[in-house]
């Protein structure tokens, strides 16, 4: 098991497609209209080394906490995902793979995570909130800013474009 902690740098390229990793830090959630909003407002958190979970959690916000945290279809986002790495984010997360397209982005720079659907509460007992970016969109769209601890992941599309889900 490989622990990694964000912000992420070149210590992903060295990950290979199945590699299990335990993933620590603070990410940030975004689905379809985050993207749309970053690509438009500009990034709400600084993009370097960092990891974006392409989830909709369900957060209890009087209470600050996540109830549920599972990862969304990424590829939803598989054209709205260049922008994103372009600027400096080095790893995604989230459920059923990405296109080739998004695969051959990720060469050289940055990395796919799958997370298994079904696991929204595994996921949320790893996970502290630390802020909402965005809030207007609303809970599934925003933005939220968490902080993991020892999330378990599998490396699905490599920098080096091996891809568990193309075998």
């Amino acid at each position: 098991m490989i622990r990694l902690t964000t912000p992420l740098g070149e210590e992903v390229l060295a990950l290979h497609a199945g590699d299990r990793v335990l993933l620590s830090g603070i990410i940030y959630t975004a689905r379809d209209e985050a993207h749309k909003k970053i690509m438009e407002d500009g990034f709400p958190f600084d993009p370097k080394g960092a990891v974006i979970y392409h989830c909709g959690p369900v957060v209890d916000e009087a209470q600050g906490k996540i109830v549920a945290a599972g990862p969304t279809t990424s590829a939803r986002m598989n054209n709205l995902t260049k922008p994103m790495l372009d600027a400096g984010v080095r790893a995604l997360i989230g459920k059923g793979g990405m296109s080739a397209a998004v695969r051959e982005e990720l060469r050289g720079r940055a990395v796919y995570f799958a997370f298994t659907g079904g696991c929204a509460a595994l996921a949320a007992s790893c996970m502290d909130l630390v802020d909402c970016h965005y809030p207007e969109l609303g809970m599934a769209e925003a933005v939220w800013e968490i902080r993991l601890t020892d999330l378990p992941v599998v490396v699905g599309i490599d920098a080096h474009c091996g891809d568990l889900f193309s075998r």
